[in-house]
């Protein structure tokens, strides 16, 4: 199963493509196609085309499609939780966003989850619908509702797959789903029973395992049953329910000792580390960086940078994972230019609560959740899509919702 993943922004991935209409870069697409036919990869019947926006809390985003008949939702991609939700029979949805609603009056195949299910996990409290509470890390961010089971309408390269799923019905958001992240719903991934790749798997779809590739410009495609290859990189996830790894070093131009679990989260578009490990990091950066600094909300570390200066001066960045294996950061800055003046920011933002790390540190490769094994992969990989514009991209000061914890009842302690 597999659909492209990228930004409206994009620009054409210069680096890795050959000219876009050369006889290397169509046979680079036809090499490409080769090794994807026979897979039964699945996409999303309502295309594969996801964007990461800026003023929706800079996260990624596709479309799908749930009921009888189709109606298509633009939903975040979120590793952080496990629930698949969309605004459903609102009495607190976003309301400054033209958004689909879901109603499950109006599908034809639409089931509502009762308290017998075995995915429901919360007391009914005096209904037979189970409802489900669900809090993030963002402050007060959250959304309830009741459980729903539809049709998810999914593709191959020669059939029409209708999935069975169960998804929040999301009836009251808080927090930064009212104006900035997800205001549309959140396609969770996580390790749960109730994700979409839990539920694909255990239906016999594809293996219990998916791969998010990200480009250097933000273009990328995510995987259904893809376990890698036998060269990637791999550390195992700790037992937690969640993503988690661990890492052990941090070189930042010098190589500084660290020993810390952090959540691997494409649902969160930077990195944020806690105390000390922030401080020695970003200070660390610091004393190698060649400019004045300058900083800028919500990054402390910011440079102005000179007409004609080279970044290639920003020091260099790595992490060694537990077990031994290398993840070389090739893109942990961000560039924000006017006509006046570039400043490039170190991409990592001080916690308060846990170590994330961000799809910024995931830049040029291909991760493996492999859910089966419980190991990250990892590989330098060239993601299959070409798309060209000349947006400028501008980060927002409000980090992303990212889950705190699992299943239909998830508190913050």
């Amino acid at each position: 199963f597999s659909f492209q993943m990228h930004h409206r922004f994009s620009e054409p991935v210069k680096k890795w493509w050959p000219a876009k209409g050369s006889f290397e870069y169509y046979a680079e697409l036809a090499h490409r196609d080769r090794a994807l036919r026979g897979r039964r990869l699945l996409t999303f019947s309502d295309g594969n085309s996801t964007f990461r926006i800026s003023s929706l809390g800079f996260l990624h985003y596709t479309t799908v499609s749930l009921g009888t008949p189709g109606k298509k939702f633009l939903v975040a991609l979120d590793t952080g939780s496990d629930l698949f939700w969309v605004p459903c029979d609102c009495s607190r949805c976003a309301p400054d966003f033209e958004l689909s609603i879901y109603n499950p009056k109006g599908s034809s195949t639409s089931r509502k989850v009762t308290c017998d299910n075995s995915l429901c996990r919360n007391r009914c409290l005096g209904t037979s619908n189970c409802p489900y509470m669900v809090s993030y890390v963002s402050a007060e961010t959250s959304t309830s509702g009741i459980l729903v089971e539809d049709v998810l309408h999914l593709t191959t390269e020669d059939e029409f797959v209708e999935a069975y799923v169960t998804f929040g019905c999301g009836q009251v958001q808080t927090g930064s789903f009212l104006d900035i992240a997800a205001p549309n719903g959140l396609f969770g991934l996580g390790l749960e029973k109730i994700s979409v790749p839990s539920i694909l798997s255990k239906e016999g779809f594809t293996a219990d395992s998916f791969s998010m590739c990200f480009g250097p410009d933000g273009i990328g495609r995510i995987s259904f049953g893809d376990k890698g290859s036998p060269d990637q990189e791999e550390t195992p996830f700790n037992l937690n329910p969640t993503y988690n790894i661990t890492v052990t070093q941090v070189r930042v131009g010098t190589t500084i000792d660290l020993d810390f679990t952090a959540l691997f989260d494409s649902g969160t578009s930077f990195t944020y580390l806690v105390d000390p490990i922030y401080t020695n990091v970003l200070k660390s950066f610091h004393s190698q960086a060649q400019d004045s600094r300058d900083s800028r909300i919500p990054f402390e570390f910011c440079y102005d940078m000179s007409p004609g200066e080279n970044t290639s001066l920003i020091p260099s960045m790595s992490l060694t994972m537990k077990g031994g294996s290398q993840f070389p950061v090739y893109d942990p800055i961000i560039i924000i230019s006017s006509q006046s003046e570039l400043i490039y920011c170190m991409a990592v933002v001080r916690s308060a609560e846990l170590n994330i790390i961000g799809q910024n540190f995931m830049t040029g490769y291909r991760i493996i959740f492999d859910r089966e094994k419980l190991v990250l992969g990892w590989k330098e990989f060239e993601c299959d899509d070409i798309e060209n514009s000349s947006v400028p991209i501008r980060p927002r000061a409000t980090p992303p919702a990212v889950a705190v914890g699992v299943g239909n009842d998830t508190t913050k302690s």
